[in-house]
């Protein structure tokens, strides 16, 4: 699981990078770390079943640098949890997180993400068997505000209050109902009204917890504008779509010094592990669909975009593609070479 080094961070959940199916996988991951050290991250869901009896090395892999890096778990069975807890403290992760917010319908049916929270007594006991069955990494969840039409406050408050007494102290709050019949996913993203003000007032009734907002975050103005009444923000599909916005999360949430790094040199500092990968047979695409983004409102993104995501191009490509379409995108970024000769040997240093 090592790479390249990264310099020490002090662990924090005022900026998070939401877990996100099919996207935040080990690829995207590495890339968010070249631009941000000190941003908390989050694997997928991955369903205990496919811990436990699956190829772990899938599911589980890392590098080194992604720390802090949080397991995002799906399942509603307590010793099939705390099983996988302890494995996820074993492989070296800094948390494990339940999901009790994911809203459609296949992991309905499989009797965990959002249909939980109208069950907290179950909720508890994963909680408490995880926790139990860990030594030195926190056990966390993450859910929703209600499910259905559950309009009332006290239901997410109550949900929150018997889930920490069985000893959770972080709780990761979309600040939406969850429809559970009529709304694909993507509408349960969107449709159902943000009411941020029930997840100001759980941080007002539990201040000794940790509570981080999410939901509809899209600047940095609005993150830092929330964390004036909790403790941290979650932020999902922005991070994603426009990643160069994490090289300004160390400064504006951790108080670091201002990065200098450049789009170019993002890319540079990930070409070392995009050649281990490729050496290891891995497809390009399988990396270059997470960066597609980097250059957005930069003249000739667009050119950057087509290139790295034209099947034909990608067949069988190597770093070349990349450089080459680097030099599809106008006006060049000004390159001392010795920043260059820096950024392609290691991750951005604070």
């Amino acid at each position: 699981m090592n790479s390249a080094a990264k310099q020490p961070v002090t662990p924090s959940r005022r900026y998070c990078i939401a877990p996100m199916l099919d996207w935040t996988d080990r690829y995207y991951r590495y890339f968010a770390r070249t631009l941000s050290q000190h941003a908390w991250l989050y694997t997928e869901m991955v369903n205990t079943g496919a811990i436990i009896h699956g190829d772990k090395m899938r599911h589980l892999r890392f590098d080194d640098i992604e720390n802090p890096l949080a397991l995002q778990l799906g399942g509603s069975e307590p010793a099939d949890l705390a099983r996988c807890a302890r494995i996820a403290e074993d492989w070296g992760y800094d948390e494990v997180n339940l999901n009790v917010g994911c809203p459609s319908e296949r992991v309905q049916s499989g009797s965990f993400g959002a249909c939980l929270m109208a069950e907290p007594t179950l909720v508890s006991d994963g909680v408490k068997a995880m926790r139990d069955a860990v030594r030195n990494i926190d056990v966390t969840v993450k859910h929703r505000i209600g499910i259905d039409q559950v309009e009332e406050y006290s239901y997410v408050r109550d949900f929150v209050g018997q889930v920490a007494e069985a000893g959770c102290q972080t709780f990761i709050v979309h600040a939406r109902n969850a429809i559970l019949k009529g709304l694909s996913p993507k509408e349960n993203r969107e449709v159902p009204p943000l009411k941020y003000d029930f997840v100001y007032q759980l941080k007002h009734d539990f201040p000794h917890l940790e509570i981080i907002i999410n939901g509809g975050i899209t600047s940095h103005e609005a993150g830092l504008a929330h964390l004036q009444h909790v403790d941290g923000v979650m932020i999902g599909r922005e991070a994603y779509h426009n990643p160069f916005s994490l090289a300004q999360v160390d400064e504006l949430y951790y108080g670091a010094a201002p990065s200098a790094i450049t789009r170019d040199q993002a890319m540079l500092a990930m070409r070392p592990f995009i050649e281990a990968e490729l050496k290891a047979g891995t497809p390009l695409r399988f990396i270059t669909r997470h960066v597609l983004g980097l250059y957005q409102g930069v003249y000739g993104a667009r050119n950057w975009r087509r290139m790295l995501s034209d099947a034909k191009l990608l067949k069988n490509a190597d770093w070349r593609l990349i450089e080459q379409a680097m030099r599809e995108v106008a006006p060049r970024e000004p390159q001392p070479a010795e920043a260059i000769a820096h950024a392609a040997t290691a991750p951005l240093a604070e």
